[in-house]
């Protein structure tokens, strides 16, 4: 979820994990972030070329990713690497609903691992990165 506020593309949320997540196998994670989605908290979506008024390019994330779809796009360790290529177009990131908004503000929440989590709330917002 504090990735989910933060716009954040999916390889940081392996990084915000703690042991034994952050260096157990790749399929662990999916089934975290499903229930997530089922219960109407966050997106997944691709990120999508946008340009600002000014004209500063950047990204933003694209359609949402079919539930149908999520548990083998989740599945392909590639989603969860960092890009070589340095550019983040294309890479999954996740995206609190208005219903993760409201989960955010009002209090912790214990799901599947039992572990009680609070985070801060986010807006869906796009990231600069040069001049077109």
């Amino acid at each position: 979820m504090a990735n989910a506020a933060e716009i954040d593309i999916l390889p940081g949320v392996r990084g915000d994990l703690d042991e034994p997540l952050v260096s157990g196998p790749f399929s662990a994670l999916g089934p975290i972030l499903l229930p997530l989605v089922d219960r109407g908290w966050i997106e997944v979506y691709r990120l999508v070329p946008w340009t600002a008024p000014d004209g500063t390019c950047g990204e933003q994330p694209g359609p949402p990713i079919p539930k149908q779809d999520l548990p083998a796009v989740l599945a392909d360790a590639e989603n969860w690497e960092y890009p070589r290529s340095g550019t983040w177009l294309g890479c999954l990131t996740l995206t609190l609903t208005e219903a993760g908004r409201r989960v955010s503000r009002g209090r912790a929440v214990s799901f599947q691992l039992g572990d009680g989590i609070s985070w801060a709330d986010g807006e869906r917002a796009c990231a600069p990165r040069a001049r077109c």
